[in-house]
């Protein structure tokens, strides 16, 4: 996907009139004005190959709007109105973001009305519309010690222009939409159609996957929590699997296309024989068929741990008379449902042991749920809260259709129609994926690969 500068750029709701009320915590006589030109910009790309090979000139190479407080604004905080909502599954930090918004927007811009729309963008239909709460710096002062999200969510696919109306109905001038990509094409369709009508309300999108798959930013809020949790439950399945004849234990997580957590987890807790994610196709069968390696496994060590994320293997689920398979169909917001995998992977692994004269003490455990609902940790906290400011930074001063991220190391505006133009994944080639190998000494394929290298088994 080539990108070109004017493909970088954001909307802007129209000139900027109002001096910011940042003025006098940002201008004191300790320190210069901490506010950002409107020229920043960070490059999208930053190797020396990369930016000769556009042979453009400095100001027409590929980069992102930097994020943070303008010294003039579109708005003016004392007529605001923001609105609020969380969408999709949950994620460590939902109610950081909530909180960072609520305080920036009262505290430092002086916006005297905050509403939470109520059970993700359902708050948002002609049915619910009313059902929203005021949020206030006390109503969110200690939300963050907290998982999930005080506002609710939801999935599904709501009609743009009665979310509109709703948005009209409620006065709102600015709406944070907090999702991942169903959230941000939502966000997308109702800048679309806010804007189709003429009307003068921002729409500032803060990405959120659990999974890390978004593009466009360097990491997505949540990820450190939640596999840093997914860490535990890999080393006390490490420990049972050690403690038992046989033992495997197969932990599945997250990672519906792209198998980060489960990859980051398993380097963490350096417990994991095998690491199965969504971009490395396997084999069960055959003499280099994952069922083998894991016999050997078992053989040499008397025990074997597998981190499964829960989008690897789904073609295995497709074969005729495959247990478990896919229920076909999608969810409210039209992905496709997984099949298990993890309960094939344990039928199928305990079977051929058994059959191989080492009948095995299996364990198998899925806690997507304990993760996504912890509160975020020390990191996340503050990634959220700069997330957030800079959210708010960039609706104050009128850009719209526009999500906030990190971007080498610093905040940016990216278009929201990028945010969903690609799905971030583990690279086969990559050196994360050579890091995973290299601590299970897994083989880089089970089963025949065309076209790539075999790499020989060997045990750590």
């Amino acid at each position: 996907m080539t990108l070109h500068l004017d493909d970088l750029r954001v909307r802007h709701l129209g000139e900027c009139r109002y001096d910011s009320p940042l003025a006098e915590m940002l201008s004191t006589k300790q320190t210069s004005p901490h506010y950002v030109a409107d020229g920043d910009r960070v490059l999208l790309e930053d190797t020396v190959s990369m930016l000769a090979g556009h042979r453009l000139p400095p100001a027409r190479v590929p980069s992102f709007e930097g994020a943070g407080p303008r010294r003039k604004i579109y708005f003016d905080p004392a007529q605001v109105t923001a609105g609020i909502v969380t969408c999709g599954g949950l994620c460590p930090g939902l109610n950081n973001v909530i909180r960072g918004l609520v305080q920036e927007l009262a505290v430092h811009y002086k916006v005297k009305r905050i509403l939470g729309f109520r059970n993700g963008l359902q708050g948002l239909t002609a049915d619910h519309r009313h059902d929203t709460v005021e949020l206030t710096p006390a109503h969110v002062r200690d939300i963050h010690k907290d998982g999930g999200t005080i506002l609710g969510s939801s999935r599904g696919g709501q009609d743009a222009d009665e979310m509109v109306d709703s948005l009209v109905q409620r006065g709102v001038d600015i709406m944070f939409v907090i999702g991942g990509d169903g959230g941000m094409r939502a966000a997308t369709y109702l800048s679309d159609a806010i804007r189709a009508r003429g009307l003068d309300i921002a729409v500032i999108g803060v990405p959120k996957t659990i999974d890390n798959d978004l593009p466009f930013t360097d990491q997505s809020f949540g990820f450190q929590s939640a596999f840093a949790r997914a860490t535990d439950f890999i080393s006390s399945v490490s420990v049972e699997a050690a403690s038992s004849p046989n033992g495997v234990g197969i932990v599945k997580l997250m990672g519906r296309h792209s198998g980060f957590i489960a990859s980051y987890a398993a380097l963490a807790a350096n417990g994991a024989d095998i690491v199965l994610i969504p971009e490395i196709p396997f084999a069960l069968e055959g003499p280099d068929g994952l069922l083998a390696h894991v016999e050997q496994r078992v053989r040499a060590k008397g025990n074997a741990v597998i981190v499964l994320a829960e989008g690897a293997g789904q073609d295995l689920l497709d074969q005729p008379g495959a247990a478990h398979r896919n229920g076909r169909g999608t969810d409210a917001s039209g992905n496709v449902k997984l099949g298990n995998i993890g309960e094939l992977l344990k039928d199928r692994i305990a079977a051929h042991l058994a059959a191989a004269g080492l009948p095995p003490t299996m364990r198998y455990i899925d806690p997507s749920y304990a993760i996504r609902s912890i509160a975020a940790n020390p990191y996340d906290s503050v990634y959220c809260l700069r997330l957030a400011h800079a959210a708010v930074h960039a609706a104050m001063a009128g850009r719209t259709a526009a999500a906030v991220a990190r971007w080498r190391r610093r905040f940016v505006h990216v278009p929201l129609s990028l945010m969903t133009s690609r799905r971030n994944q583990v690279d086969p080639d990559g050196d994360l994926w050579m890091s995973v190998l290299e601590t299970t000494c897994q083989p880089a394929e089970f089963g025949a690969a065309a076209g790539r290298e075999k790499v020989p088994m060997g045990f750590c």
